[in-house]
């Protein structure tokens, strides 16, 4: 795969087009609640069960994104991957108010549609997120992923996130077991994530 073009809000080009990130408007909500639903009915088919991925309403996550997105600034950023103006994949992040596992901020979504994947789409979301949430004073972050799901561990441990803990959760009255990757230097994920 030939990848060519920058980082830090510039197009890059690759296999699926021109790439542009940017931050995530209000307006966005509805299209990220689409790429949200869609890429969870295709990442956790086998690890959550079918009748909730089928149950997941649009308007229900739009909802909450408008929520995110009205509420956005420096410690809480939602950026957004477009291929030809169509949202393709969208990464949000935190600092944190309390400290978790001695992380200071938090990946908290990272999904890009399976027809945009392995592109460096992933990459370059996650980057933003880091560098926007190290300009608010986050030294570290941390992402959390189910720990069945293999290939988003795997995407982790290729760019250098450190394994630190494992725990079981509730998320709508299912019992979930997940993992905590990190970064103990919240830099370093631009120098592992930059495309050349």
């Amino acid at each position: 795969m030939s990848l060519s073009g920058k980082v830090q809000g510039q197009d890059i080009t690759n296999v699926v087009g021109p790439v542009t990130v940017r931050r995530a408007t209000v307006d966005d909500a509805a299209l990220i609640a689409q790429v949200r639903i869609d890429s969870w009915r295709a990442a956790y088919r086998g690890m959550i069960p079918d009748s909730y991925l089928d149950g997941m309403k649009v308007d229900d996550s739009t909802h909450m994104w408008t929520r995110v997105l009205s509420a956005g600034s420096d410690a809480a950023c939602t950026f957004v991957a477009e291929v030809e103006g169509e949202l393709v994949g969208f990464a949000a992040g935190i600092t944190l108010a309390e400290r978790k596992l001695d992380f200071d901020a938090e990946l908290t979504a990272l999904y890009v549609l399976p027809s945009a994947q392995r592109a460096g789409i992933g990459r370059r979301l996650l980057s933003e997120v880091a560098a926007t949430l190290a300009a608010a004073g986050a030294p570290n972050m941390l992402v959390w992923v189910l720990a069945k799901n293999s290939k988003a561990r795997d995407f982790y441990a290729h760019l250098d996130a450190q394994l630190l803990a494992q725990q079981t959760f509730k998320w709508d009255e299912l019992d979930l077991i997940e993992v905590a990757y990190g970064w103990r230097d919240i830099q370093s994920i631009g120098r592992i994530t930059t495309v050349s």
